[in-house]
C-alpha cells in the first residue's frame, strides 16, 4: 500500500455533477422521531466506535462506540425483474448486502419506521449469477477455500461493532440506480455488482430496527463504488454526499463532480476508514490550548468521517475545554439531567448567547459549528436545552456542505 496515496476529502457549498455519475436519494432513518431520538442516536453510536477506535489511547467524550447499521438510507433496484430495497448508507464499512431468501428465521415484513421490507430471492431473478468459492472474486476476498468444489457458494460474514452481523453468500446481479449527465438530467442505469445475500442477520440487523440491507462505501475493492469504477460505470472511484437536516433527506453521488471553490484536506494514508488530521479547535475566536497528543495521527487516531455514526464525538479533554469556553460567560449556569444529558434553562436564542466553535484540519480546512448545532432542545420547553456531552448532531454539522471523497486506492 502506497503511503503517498492521493486521497482527499473536499468540502464545498454547491457543485454540479458531471461525467458518469450515479445518484442516490437518501433519507434519515430517525427523521420521524423527536424527543428521545438523541438518546437513541448516542446508543446507536456507542459500540460503533469500538470497531474504529478500540485501541485508541484517548477516551471519547460522549462515550462513543458505534454500530448499528447506519442512519441514512437509500432505495436501489436489484434483479430481473427489478425489486426495490431500502439499504442503509455507511461510509465506515465496505459490503453491499441485502436480506436474502431463505431467511434463517422468519423473513421480515415491516420495520419500526413503517417501511415494507423486501427479501431478495436469487432464484427469482433471471440475471443473477451465484459466486462460487472458485471464482476470482471469492479468491480475492476469502483466499483459497479448503475443500472447495466447483458449485460451492462463496460465503461472506460481516460483524459490526455492536455485535450485529450479517452472513450468507455472494451473488452477482443487476443493480439499478440513477445517473446524472452533463445536462443535469437523470436516467435509470444498471450495472452488474457482486453483493452479499444475507440469509442470517443478527442483533439490530436482524431486528425490527433494520432495513433491507446495507451499502458500504469504504475503501475496499469489494465496495460498490470500487466495483462500478473498475467496470467503467462511474467516472472515478469518488463519491460525495449532501445531507439535509430539514426533512432528513439528502443525496449521495457516485463518480466525479465539478469542483469549484473548495477547501481540501487529505485523508490519513494506510487507514481502513476515512480519517483526517485535526490541527486545532477555537471557541469564540480564541484557540484552545490543548496537548499535541490529542491531534496525533497514530494508528486508529485522527478524526474519522463516517456517515453511519449518528453523532460527532470528541476526546474527553477536548470536550471539557470546549465546554468550559462555551459557558465562560455563564459561570453560575445551573445544570440538570434530562434523559442522561446535561441540560439548562435558556429563554433566548442560543446563537445570540453562545460562541461559534471552529475545528481546524490539515490544509487550512475549517468546520464551523454554531450553537444550534452543538445544543439541542428536548421537547418544546426552553428549560431543556442540552449539550449532549457535545455529541454534535451530524445532520446539522454536515448539512451546509457537499462532502466529496476521492479514493485512488484502498489504503
Amino acid at each position: 500500500m502506497s503511503s503517498s496515496l492521493n486521497s482527499c476529502l473536499l468540502l464545498l457549498l454547491l457543485s454540479p455533477f458531471v461525467g458518469a455519475t450515479g445518484v442516490f436519494k437518501v433519507r434519515h432513518k430517525f427523521q420521524r422521531r423527536r424527543a428521545a431520538s438523541i438518546a437513541d442516536l448516542r446508543t446507536h453510536d456507542d459500540l460503533r466506535h469500538s470497531r474504529m477506535l478500540a485501541v485508541a489511547d484517548l477516551p471519547l467524550g460522549g462515550v462513543g462506540a458505534p454500530t448499528e447499521s447506519g442512519l441514512y438510507y437509500s432505495e436501489i433496484g436489484i434483479g430481473t425483474p427489478r425489486r426495490n430495497f431500502y439499504v442503509q448508507v455507511d461510509t465506515g464499512s465496505d459490503h453491499l448486502w441485502v436480506n436474502c431468501f431463505p431467511c434463517a428465521t422468519s423473513c421480515p415484513k415491516k420495520n419500526y419506521i413503517g417501511l415494507n421490507m423486501t427479501v431478495y430471492d436469487p432464484n427469482k431473478s433471471s440475471s443473477r449469477r451465484l459466486i462460487s468459492c472458485q471464482d476470482s472474486f471469492c479468491l480475492s476476498v476469502n483466499g483459497e477455500v479448503p475443500y472447495c468444489l466447483e458449485k460451492m457458494p462463496c460465503d461472506y460474514s460481516v460483524r459490526y461493532g455492536d455485535g450485529s452481523s450479517s452472513a450468507g453468500f455472494y451473488v452477482e446481479d443487476v443493480v439499478q440506480y440513477n445517473r446524472v449527465s452533463r445536462d443535469h438530467r437523470t436516467k435509470l442505469v444498471s450495472a452488474n455488482v457482486t453483493f452479499g445475500c444475507g440469509a442470517e442477520n443478527s442483533g439490530d440487523l436482524g431486528s425490527h430496527k433494520a432495513l433491507d440491507g446495507l451499502i458500504g462505501f469504504g475503501k475496499s475493492n469489494i465496495s460498490m463504488i470500487s466495483q462500478l469504477a473498475a467496470s467503467g460505470k462511474v467516472s472515478s472511484r469518488s463519491f460525495s454526499h449532501c445531507l439535509d437536516s430539514t426533512d432528513g433527506g439528502g443525496i449521495f453521488v457516485l463518480g466525479q463532480v465539478v469542483e469549484p471553490k473548495m477547501n481540501v484536506t487529505p485523508f490519513i494514508p494506510n487507514r481502513p476508514h476515512y480519517a483526517i488530521e485535526m490541527k486545532g479547535i477555537e471557541v469564540g475566536g480564541s484557540s484552545l490550548e490543548l496537548p499535541a497528543y490529542l491531534f496525533s495521527t497514530g494508528y486508529k487516531q485522527g478524526a474519522i468521517i463516517d456517515s453511519g455514526t449518528t453523532l460527532a464525538y470528541l476526546p474527553e479533554l477536548a470536550y471539557m475545554s470546549i465546554r468550559q469556553a462555551i459557558f465562560s460567560n455563564y459561570p453560575n449556569m445551573s445544570f440538570h439531567t434530562t434523559q442522561g444529558f446535561d441540560c439548562f434553562k435558556f429563554y433566548t436564542s442560543v446563537d445570540d448567547g453562545f460562541p461559534e466553535v471552529v475545528f481546524h484540519f490539515e490544509k487550512l480546512l475549517m468546520l464551523n459549528v454554531y450553537p444550534h448545532d452543538y445544543f439541542f432542545q428536548i421537547g418544546h420547553k426552553f428549560d431543556h436545552i442540552c449539550d449532549s456531552s457535545l455529541t454534535l448532531r451530524p445532520r446539522k454539522n454536515k448539512r451546509r456542505y457537499v462532502h466529496i471523497y476521492r479514493v485512488n486506492g484502498p489504503s
